[in-house]
């Protein structure tokens, strides 16, 4: 009874030792958090010789590369081998690539809020493009990214006018698909709202950076690397489901 009292000890131990170097690893690697919970499964028997049986993380409020913030993160691993004295220096150091299930929630507002991040709007200024068969430069000025339901996305944008500092709407509608490469986001079937088609370069420019903000290399942590799966559009949030390969845990060294 002892021994097994003392086993459980242990594995309580060693569990709460890599989840909370876990936890240090991946806060390094963010902006900032609100919440940040690390599990791992394991038993001391299979932890002496490094083997741990199941890693689960679930975030909420994370914000990371390019001022973009995430409602929830969800990542789930089977098993995964280390080299257990690496816990005792503050790292978890992968003694073989380990592949993982994860899933990322974005609402409305964190989209917008990217979208109109100093980062995106700089890249939406002085725009060179054909308006009405004339060429001139625009300022993309406050974009609203909306998620309306049916499986679309709506964005429109108020654009200034360099020459005769006139201003425009521009807005459409595209369904989200996943893109080829299976890194990124591609905005297909492009419908207008009535009368707010100023110009196929500036649309192009808009389906761009939204591609970049929702390109899976933004959700990366070092050492990881993003598949995209499965895309899920609701109404007020979108859902990305990525299959993961980690080769190297986050430290905070």
């Amino acid at each position: 009874m002892q021994t097994g009292v003392r086993s459980e000890a242990m594995a309580d131990l060693g569990e709460q030792a890599i989840s909370k170097v876990a936890e240090v690893g991946l806060a390094s690697q963010l902006d900032e958090a609100d919440n940040l919970d690390v599990e791992v499964q394991t038993d001391p028997l299979k932890l002496m010789t490094g083997q741990v049986e199941a890693v689960s993380v679930k975030g909420e409020g994370l914000v990371m590369q390019q001022d973009l913030r995430i409602e929830e993160m969800q990542l789930q691993t089977g098993n995964i081998s280390i080299n257990p004295l690496s816990v005792a220096f503050g790292s978890i150091e992968l003694t073989r690539p380990t592949e993982a299930e994860t899933q990322v929630v974005l609402t409305e507002a964190d989209i917008n809020r990217a979208f109109n991040s100093d980062f995106i709007r700089s890249k939406l200024t002085n725009l060179h493009i054909q308006v009405e068969g004339q060429a001139a430069t625009v300022d993309s000025q406050q974009v609203e990214f909306g998620l309306p339901g049916n499986g679309k996305v709506a964005l429109s944008t108020t654009v200034k006018l360099h020459d005769s500092d006139q201003t425009r709407q521009v807005a459409f509608t595209a369904v989200p698909k996943v893109a080829a490469d299976g890194q990124s986001v591609a905005l297909e079937a492009i419908e207008y709202s009535d009368g707010q088609e100023l110009s196929p370069e500036l649309t192009e420019a808009l389906r761009q950076e939204a591609a970049e903000l929702l390109n899976l290399r933004n959700f990366e942590l070092s050492g990881m690397s993003l598949r995209l799966q499965r895309l899920d559009v609701q109404p007020g949030k979108l859902v990305l489901q990525a299959s993961a390969l980690i080769e190297k845990f986050p430290s905070e060294t």
